[in-house]
This record gives structure tokens, sequence and C-alpha cells, in this order.
């Protein structure tokens, strides 16, 4: 342990991808394809509030690596899906400095995956204390690793990191042989309302799933400009470059579905998800059309009968909405990580989070009892 050396890097670029990719798990959204396509196309760097800031662990200064954080300098705390707003709010008026901030995650990705990319659990102790020494060095008031796998936290709790909970809803593929075996499961009303739903969709609309050389640059363009919209609605303006989404293409092919809907020969909307070893992560959708119960299809259905059809365990269908309960979508804890440079406010931030953990838990419980599966 002695040899090893800790090193920040201005970007994941600067890393080789092979040694990269072995420490990152086969999840794509830590992959050097997936941050470097941030990287160079704008989405993430100078400008931007996320300026990348990479720790990396070796075995001396020209060794493999070891270990690796994708962590970013962050400006304002957009983009991230764990709200700490009021924590910056309540930080500055009590005469402090929140930003800039450590923020270890996948930009812009509320997607459970690893966040210490490590050949060795025992590496976790001296990759945080590098990030907790780069947080004093320079005067950050705080380091936060989001949407953490749930087999990390207690790499972070032993680290004396504060945990943070919330509530996804992930669909669980329980071996079922197709959508209408999923739809047995359901009670005699869901499983109605759902299939009335996916008809009076697809009596309007075409609906095509592609991957890799299927997706051509006029299904990107389109895309584009459904992402724009819903961009423009939700957060004020996309996070993501146009040239994103044709890095992501050349460099994670096979890794996206793009399910597109179109009526006639016009494309009017579309729902793009990465595949994971062994999860489909829906991440973006946007449309053109007021179609009832088209977003349901594209980013729910028809995630589902892909999942069910590449034989992966489950989807997570990104952040916030109880709709996605009745759905099949089940709730589901996400964890987050967090160190507090001041002892003070690190108090004061434990005790909010024991006091929000247990909303948390009756929430979940209560949306636990409303799930639509068949009672017995």
């Amino acid at each position: 342990m002695s040899e090893l050396v800790a090193r920040i890097g201005g970007s994941v670029g600067a890393f080789p991808a092979g040694e990269w990719d072995a420490l990152a798990g086969g999840n794509p959204f830590v992959s050097h394809a997936f941050l470097t396509a941030l990287e160079d196309s704008g989405s993430v760097g100078e400008g931007t509030g996320w300026q990348p800031a990479p720790l990396v662990v070796s075995s001396g200064e020209e060794g493999p690596l070891l270990a690796a954080l994708p962590a970013y300098l962050k400006g304002h705390s957009q983009g991230e899906y764990v709200f700490d707003h009021s924590w910056a709010d309540a930080y500055e008026r009590a005469g402090g400095r929140y930003y800039p901030k450590l923020q270890i995650a996948a930009p812009f990705t509320p997607a459970t995956g690893p966040r210490l990319l490590l050949s060795d659990d025992a590496l976790a102790a001296p990759l945080l204390g590098a990030a907790e020494q780069l947080c004093g060095q320079n005067g950050f008031s705080s380091a936060h690793a989001t949407f953490i796998d749930p087999a990390q936290a207690p790499l972070f709790e032993n680290a004396g990191w504060m945990m943070r909970s919330d509530v996804q809803y992930h669909w669980f593929n329980r071996d079922y042989a197709d959508f209408d075996a999923f739809l047995a499961e359901l009670s005699s009303r869901k499983r109605k309302d759902l299939r009335k739903e996916r008809r009076a969709v697809q009596e309007q609309v075409r609906i095509e799933r592609l991957r890799g050389d299927d997706i051509r640059p006029e299904h990107w363009d389109a895309f584009w400009l459904f992402y724009q919209d819903t961009g423009a609605r939700k957060w004020g303006s996309p996070y993501l470059t146009r040239e994103a989404f044709d890095l992501f293409h050349e460099r994670m092919g096979e890794q996206l579905l793009l399910v597109m809907a179109f009526a006639g020969s016009e494309p009017v909307a579309g729902a793009l998800n990465f595949i994971g070893a062994d999860a489909l992560y829906g991440r973006y959708w946007g449309c053109l059309a007021d179609i009832r119960f088209l977003h349901f299809e594209l980013s729910y259905y028809q995630a589902i009968d892909a999942a069910i059809e590449f034989g992966l365990s489950r989807v997570e269908a990104g952040a916030q909405g109880q709709h996605k309960l009745a759905r099949g979508y089940e709730p589901v804890e996400t964890l987050s990580a967090h160190w507090i440079a001041d002892r003070g406010f690190r108090s004061a931030v434990a005790d909010f989070l024991e006091r929000e953990r247990e909303g948390v838990a009756l929430e979940r419980n209560f949306l636990e009892e409303r799930l639509p599966f068949r009672k017995g």
C-alpha cells in the first residue's frame, strides 16, 4: 500500500481505455466510451459547471490503474437528480461557500452503478481518502457520490461517509417468456388497462426498435428534436450537445436501443435506452405529437419487451414518476454517499438525513402496498 500513488486527471480521456474499462465492471455509464463522449462533445467541461476531475490510484506514477473515481468539480447542483440545493442555501446563508464541490457520478444519469472503480475493495479507503484530501487542499465544501451500487455502500460507510436514500421505480424480469406472461402477474383490472393503453398507441403509430448500424443519421436528427423539446420543458436547456449522440453511436452502438414512433413515414417520438450487462437503462425520451399513452409505450412497455427479449434482469426507468407503479415498475431504494468538510455543517446534514430516511422508508412501504400485481 505504501507504493500506491493517487493522482487527478483533467479528463477520463487522459487514461487508457482498456485500463479504465477493466475497473468499470461493464456498467455503460462509467465506461471510458460514455464518459469521454461527454467530454469530447462538450457536454461536460468548460462552461458547463461539470469540470472533469477523475481520481485514480496506481502502483507508482507509471503503473497501471488499480482504482478510479469518475469525479467532477461542480459549480452548481444541476443534472444530478439527488437534490442538495437546500444544503447549499443553508451553508451559504451561514457564511460558507458550498461551490465548488466534488461530484462522483455519471453526469446527467440517475442510474445505479459502481462509483468506486476498483481492482480490489481494499483500495476503496485510499481512493476516498484521496477525494477527501483533494477537497481539503482546495477548500471544497463537500464530496458526493450519487446512485451508487448498493454493494458498495459499506465501502463508503466504512470511510465515514453519510448515506442518503431515495426511491426509484425499476421493473424486474421474473423469467417472463413475453409481455403477456408479465401481464398475467397483474390484477385483472391493471392487465386490461395496460392492454388498452398499448392498443390505443399502436393503432396510431408504427414503432421500431433500432440498434447499432440500424440507427441512421436521420434517426439521430429526429431524436435530437425530441430531446430538445423534453429538455426545454423540464430543465430549461438540454444537458447534452447534438454531437454527444453521434459519439454514443460511434463508441457504444450495440449498447444503444433507440425506440422510434412513426406516423406514416414521419418520426414523431423516441426513447433512448442503454443496454448493460444485466439491465436496460431508460435514459432520454421526447415527442413532437400529442398522442395519449405514447410515453408509457415507448419508455416503459417497449423497455419491458426488450429486457425480456435480451434476457436482462431489470429495467431502470430513470428518476421520479409514481405513474410507473401502475405499469409494473416497483419502488426501489437508491443510495448516495456524502462527505462534508465542516464539522458543524456535517452534524446538521447527518440529522437531516436521519429524518429524511424515515420519511423515505414510509413512502416506500406505502408504494409497495399499491403494486398492481395479483394478490396471493
